[in-house]
């Protein structure tokens, strides 16, 4: 969506743009070919932050990439001596880099070692975590994160599969999901997606302190500095809605897209993964005076 992110943060501008999840930089060099004087790009990814890196060179001083979580914008800010910026970019969820790079666990397409985690440099893998949950906790987490009525078979399965080994590579972890589905015909969606998905937003606290961050990055946009906030599921996506209108009634910003703003049919046919997308935007009117 990189034409509506152009749309509704508008570098053309100028100034300065943080780019929450750079990813492999296409909207961070989308932005500079804009007109944004500087861009500051965050990820955390190490793997994602040096192809960034290598594709955005050309721009010299004007891109600096960190090594970072989103909901540290203040503190990155903070340490540029960075008071307000122009505009904020947060492209959430997982990229398709790290779907289709082999070994990061993220898929159930390939047999590999049950990862998950956006930064391997810390925390605990899906492997570690299903080791030792509760079968309660993991049901809980199951249905909260991944929408999926049958969290609770599911979950015992999964505790039972423990009995036996670790669950160690998505091929297993899908295969136990798979067979504790009770099968009813054709699903337009493999049994294993939600119950993925729910792992993956546990494993990386996807949506711990998105409500914050939202909050952060209105307080930092200067006079007409904009906000855009892409999502890939409804959980993301219910909390930014919520977000954005508590800070458009506190006066902190103005929602933009009165509706959230989803692929074109042509995007959707070159990308599929796009097709469930929503962009939001929000920012502070041109006159705003920060105290």
């Amino acid at each position: 969506m990189v034409a509506e992110v152009l749309e509704h943060l508008e570098p053309s501008r100028g100034g300065v743009f943080v780019d929450c999840t750079v990813g492999l930089g296409g909207h961070a060099r989308a932005i500079l070919e804009g007109g944004a004087a500087r861009v500051i790009g965050l990820d955390r990814d190490r793997e994602a932050i040096a192809r960034a890196a290598d594709g955005l060179k050309g721009y010299g001083d004007r891109i600096e990439l960190v090594h970072g979580d989103y909901r540290s914008i203040g503190d990155v800010l903070d340490a540029r001596g960075v008071r307000t910026v122009d505009g904020v970019l947060a492209d959430l969820g997982v990229s398709s880099m790290q779907l289709d790079a082999p070994g990061r666990g993220f898929s159930f397409r390939r047999d590999e070692p049950l990862d998950m985690r956006m930064d391997t440099s810390s925390g605990p893998s899906a492997a570690d975590l299903l080791g030792e949950v509760d079968e309660r906790t993991l049901a809980d987490l199951i249905v909260e994160f991944g929408e999926e009525r049958y969290a609770r078979r599911i979950a015992r399965a999964l505790v039972e599969a423990r009995r036996v080994g670790r669950i160690e590579t998505t091929g297993r972890l899908a295969e136990i999901v798979r067979r504790a589905i009770p099968r009813k015909g054709y699903s337009r969606i493999d049994p294993a997606t939600r119950t993925f998905q729910a792992i993956r937003i546990w494993v990386n606290r996807e949506l711990e302190g998105l409500d914050a961050f939202l909050t952060r990055a209105a307080e930092r946009l200067g006079p007409g500095g904009r906000l855009v906030v892409i999502t890939f599921h409804s959980l993301e996506d219910r909390i930014v809605k919520h977000t954005l209108r508590a800070l458009q009634a506190s006066g902190a910003i103005a929602i933009r897209t009165k509706r959230p703003i989803v692929p074109a049919e042509a995007e959707v046919e070159r990308n599929p993964r796009a097709r469930s997308a929503k962009l939001r935007a929000a920012g502070r009117e041109p006159q705003a005076v920060r105290t």
